[in-house]
Order: C-alpha cells, then structure tokens, then sequence
C-alpha cells in the first residue's frame, strides 16, 4: 500500500524561509497550506522564454511574449476620479510598446522608469502598438535569472497581491528541498518486474520537477501523465483497501429468498424476463446470498428493465424478511418509482413508501409513515418488510428502517460515495445495488467502481423502440416545434428541457421559468406542465 504522507511533505507552508504572514495569507486564499498541497499547485500555461519576439514583430491579436525597457509611465484620471487608465511605454531598440490597465491605478505600485519589464499578451492597436491588460514581470538581474529568464516559465494561478516571479522562485526552493521526501511518499507495493515497470515514466520526483520547470514543452505530458498514473495507483490501493476491510469485518445477511413471491410477481407479468435480466438475476441471488455484502453496479441503457430487475432482487430481499430502501435523485424520479412498486408489490402484501421531504411520508395505504414503520401486527408479530422509495431524505436522521437488508441506489452518478455510505449505514452492512444508465466500459468501470462487481443488461426487451438522436440548429425551431403538435395531435408525449431554472443576467442560457410562457402561446390549447 502506499506510504503515509512523509513529514517534509506534511509540513505547513509557514515554516518555509521567505513565507511571511502576508504570503502565507495569500497562499491559504489559493487553498495552499501545506508543501504537498504547494506541489499539486499546476501552472496554466507556459512561457517559452528561451525565444521571444521584438517589439517590432509582434502581430495583431496574437498572443506573443516581448520584453522591453520602460521610457515612460503614467495615470490618467477622470469622471472625478472615478474613472482612469494607467500606462506605460516599453522600448527594445525595434519598436514601442503601450501597456495599458484600464480602472486598475494600483498598477502603478509595480513598476518604475527604468525597469526591464517581460510581457505577454496581444496587440490591439497598432498606431502605437498597444496592449491591454496584458501579462507583466519586471526583469531582475541576479542570481534567480535562470529560474525566471531563458528558460520555459510556468505561470501559476494567483490572488491579488502574489507576484508571478516570488510565486515560482517559491516553487523552485521548494521542488529542491523536498525531492528525496517525493520519492518516498510515492512507494507503492506494485511487484518489481511485470508491464508497470516497463511503463515508460519518469520518477515522482522528476515529474514534478518537470511539470513546473520544464526542459522542453514536451515534458509536461511526460509529467501529466506520470502524475495521473500515481493518481490512479492511489485510486485503486484505496478502493482494493476498502473492499478487503468490508470483507474482514461484515458477513452478508440471508437475502437469497425462496421464491414466495417472485414466482406470483412474474406469473403476473404480461411479458417474460429477457435472457439478461435473468443472467443479472442469477448474479445478484448468489451474492445476496453469499457470505459478504453484495456490492454491484448495474448498468444498462434507457429501456432496458433495470427497474424490473431491481424489483425482482427487493423481493429477493423482502421474502427474507429484510426492508429495502431505493433512492433516487429526484422527487419526481422518486414518485415514479413510488406509483410503480406500489401497483407491483401490493398485491402482494408487501409495504410501500415514499420518502421525500422532511415531513412527507406516504404510504399505500395513506397512512403516517412513521406508525407504518414501527408498528406490530396485532398478533405482536414483526411488522412484514417493508419496500422504501425516496430521495435525499432516506439519508436524514428521521429515517430509521427496522431491519435494511438492501440498498438500491438509482442514478448512482448523481450521489456521492459519502451519500452511498450514510445511507449504508441505516442497517448492519445491508446489500448494495448501484443502477446507471451511462454507457461505461468494463475497463472504465473497473477502475471507477473497483469496489463493486458489475453487471450489464446487455439487451433490450423485446418490443421496445429505437432511440434517434437528432440535432437541429435554432433557425429550425419553427419546424421541431410543428413536429411536436403532430406527435401531441396522435396523443403522445413531449418533454422541453432547459438548461436553468431561473433567468440571469450573467449568461444567456435559456430558463424554463421565462420560456415555459412563450411555450403556452406556441402550443395553446394542449395540456402542459411546469416541472
């Protein structure tokens, strides 16, 4: 496994010589506190310095590096002050070059007459050659040329106050004093020998050194890519780690069943399983009933009975006298679920009930959730499982299933692993199922989800359509939306979705609140709906 975090590593960016109280406060508002976090701090971009344009050869509206000397500098006020543009004027011996910062007077604590001064950005005028706003470092002779100067730059990503070139000088003190630290922070336990070995990748060490200071710009994807190798390392070592610690501590509850109602489930369905609903099934009753909690990922496209072998595995867990808790993303996906269990398990005496909100319980039965929860029969018998269906709230202290035997994530993209995990813990190590249906490949899902098993539903049922996918430019509009009363004229369906709620002044996205009333007028005298 790999090492803990060595102490040189670990260390607070305050006990590094030249981090005073107003650096350290600058660091902390770029999140940096410890050496660590000061390594994994990537530049934007880079500035090759080893080659640089004269002033003369800049062109417009292409980004370019130059340098010059100042001749002239000064702040031009007016609107009573509230207004100004600060200046100054760069020579190189080719051409001049007007550096400009509108409404921004501090710039004038930067420089002075005199100063070499290294610029990046693009000209917008050429009579004077002009910049605005562009990238800026005065130019100091010394020691430091050679971290600065002659060399491919980083330029790092700052708050108001950090200079580029105190920033990097930072990088470079800290990158020499902590190598031997990089090193063995980074042991892992992989086999000597074998094809990681014989990746083609630079030492921990090296990788940083040569994604701040790179020799040549193809160095920093040589970097990036040992840096997301460790990355995914880590990944893997933390996902196996907790696998094997859930097998040393939990044994999987009895949840096989024995068929007491799914065989009435299924003699009442009008169609049959398909031949992989039926191969995911057999999967998930040998883990159900296995000796650790079952742990799987279910994927399967739109329309391909997910839903279905969900139900088929709750009552796996239901006829063991288990509850179950499926959780969805959304109130409205929760209430489908809701109508849907309800019609199918009913009928066959099993409980159902939504959860979502903090005091909106329903039940079948229209009955208080919580006296459906923890009530008796009145022979004093255990209350009979209970299925479960609700959103966010399922995680909330309010929730209290008495014996959770499986757990059903819906949309497992949309939920984090602490969300996963708290709602685990509603029961002792309850069965997991996570359902997606966001096309992944084995490969990609083994290493995103390398603690779950996977299943895949690879085909649809019979009977069910196409899906056709196309896209129209905004000119079209008047044509999507007359095909959509063609579609609405024989009776079916159609959804418009926007990408934001609520109007803003900051983007031009469409909100559905605003164009929900331009759509009544289009499609007046058709049903339509606010979701």
């Amino acid at each position: 496994m790999l090492c803990p975090i060595q102490p040189a590593l670990a260390r607070p960016l305050s006990e590094i010589k030249g981090v005073g109280s107003e650096r350290l406060a600058q660091l902390h508002r770029l999140d940096l506190r410890t050496v660590d976090d000061l390594l994994r701090h990537r530049p934007r971009r880079y500035e090759d310095r080893r080659h640089f344009l004269t002033i003369s050869q800049l062109a417009l509206q292409h980004a370019a590096s130059t340098r010059g000397r100042i001749v002239a500098m000064g702040l031009k006020r007016w609107k009573h002050g509230a207004r100004s543009v600060f200046e100054i004027v760069l020579e190189d011996g080719s051409a001049r070059l007007h550096c400009r910062w509108w409404n921004l007077p501090f710039m004038q604590n930067y420089f002075k007459t005199g100063d070499d001064v290294f610029v990046f950005g693009k000209l917008n005028g050429l009579k004077p050659r002009t910049m605005d706003h562009p990238e800026t470092e005065v130019i100091v002779i010394g020691e430091e040329r050679s971290i600065h100067m002659e060399r491919i730059a980083p330029v790092y990503p700052l708050t108001e106050g950090l200079p580029q070139r105190w920033m990097r000088a930072l990088f470079w003190r800290v990158l020499d004093e902590s190598r031997e630290a990089i090193g063995e922070r980074w042991q892992s336990s992989l086999p000597v020998g074998g094809p990681v070995a014989e990746l083609p990748l630079p030492s921990r060490a090296n990788a940083l050194q040569m994604l701040h200071f790179p020799e040549e710009m193809g160095d920093v994807e040589h970097a990036r890519r040992k840096l997301a190798f460790d990355e995914l390392v880590a990944l893997q070592f933390a996902i196996q780690n907790r696998r094997r610690e859930l097998e040393k501590r939990a044994r999987g509850l009895p949840c096989g069943g024995n068929n007491q109602l799914m065989k009435p489930f299924l003699g009442a369905l009008h169609f049959k399983l398909t031949d992989s609903q039926t191969s995911v099934l057999k999967e998930m009753r040998r883990d159900l009933g296995g000796r650790f909690p079952m742990r799987r990922l279910l994927q399967g496209d739109v329309g391909s009975g997910k839903t279905m072998v969900a139900a088929c595995t709750s009552l796996m867990a239901i006829e063991s006298g288990f509850d179950v808790a499926l959780m969805a993303p959304t109130e409205i996906l929760a209430e489908q679920h809701f109508r849907n269990f309800r019609r199918w398990f009913e009928p066959l005496g099993v409980p159902v009930q939504l959860l979502v909100g903090a005091s909106r319980g329903r039940s079948g039965g229209g009955e208080s959730m919580k006296a459906e929860n923890a009530s008796a029969s009145a022979d004093g018998r255990p209350p009979r499982a209970t299925f479960w269906v609700g959103t966010h709230a399922l995680i909330e202290s309010g929730f209290s299933p008495g014996r959770l035997g499986l757990v059903i994530i819906d949309e497992q993209h949309k939920f984090g692993v602490a969300q996963r995990e708290k709602l685990l813990r509603k029961g002792h190590y309850p069965h997991l199922l996570v359902m997606t249906a966001t096309p992944i490949p084995r490969t990609l899902g083994l290493t995103v989800y390398g603690d779950l098993d996977i299943s895949v539903i690879q085909h649809a049922p019979a009977g069910r359509g196409a899906v056709t996918t196309f896209v129209r430019a905004a000119d079209k509009l008047g044509k999507v939306h007359e095909f959509i009363r063609k579609q609405l004229a024989q009776g079916r369906q159609a959804y418009i979705v926007y990408p934001r709620i609520a109007a803003s002044e900051d983007t031009d996205l469409k909100a559905v609140e605003k164009e929900f009333k331009v759509l009544q007028r289009e499609y007046h005298g058709y049903a339509m709906g606010l979701v």
